[in-house]
């Protein structure tokens, strides 16, 4: 089984991990896991003319790092095979294409993300995968 964890470093998304890890360990059957960062950094627009594309490429990665870091360790200490996966674009569309291209059987993923009010405005990440992914999204709190 193929499992695609998004992950943006809030509390729901380390108890989807959570959640994966004692799933993975508890099944009958090999389960892969892919950890997925995704920032987008269409606000980050008026800062790249003054900064070198390298330098917002490193920042995006490091702060990427950050946030999959506990998720890593949730996955290690349960035994369960994982990978890693950082990108940059629209959040949602990156995530669903990663699915798609992998075949994940599996997206797990923080009901809650790290946008809080913006989420009220234009809808979460969630919801846009929840309704629009070809497979099953499990939204854990």
């Amino acid at each position: 089984m193929k499992i695609l964890l998004p992950i943006d470093g809030s509390k729901s998304s380390l108890n989807a991990a959570k959640y994966v890890a004692k799933t993975a360990k508890n099944s009958r059957s090999p389960v892969v896991v892919t950890l997925i960062s995704v920032h987008d950094d269409a606000g980050l627009g008026h800062i790249k003319q003054f900064v070198a594309k390298s330098v917002v490429d490193d920042y995006l990665r490091e702060v990427s790092e950050k946030e999959l870091k506990a998720a890593q360790k949730v996955l290690d200490a349960a035994g369960v095979k994982h990978n890693i996966v950082i990108k940059r674009g629209h959040i949602s569309d990156e995530i669903m294409a990663l699915a798609n291209k992998d075949k994940v059987d599996l997206i797990v993923m923080g009901a809650k993300g790290r946008s809080g009010f913006v989420d009220a405005l234009m809808g979460s990440v969630a919801q846009r995968i929840s309704s629009c992914a070809k497979q099953p999204v499990l939204l854990i709190k």
